[in-house]
């Protein structure tokens, strides 16, 4: 069974509509999971910073 039953009578531009958006969503959900992933570190460099600049001066 197909993903997307109707397909093979899609036009090519819809049926390249779909790739497009289907491959920016997943490059969406890949971003996301990568900075989701990150944001603790930011934080923690951004905190540290904070701290070596309160005890240099």
């Amino acid at each position: 069974m197909a993903l997307i039953p109707r397909w093979r009578f899609m036009t090519d531009e819809a049926k390249a509509l779909t790739k497009r958006t289907g491959i920016s969503a997943l490059l969406v959900l890949l971003v996301w999971l990568v900075f989701r992933s990150l944001v603790p570190w930011v934080l923690l460099a951004v905190v540290a910073w904070w701290i070596w600049n309160a005890v240099r001066s």
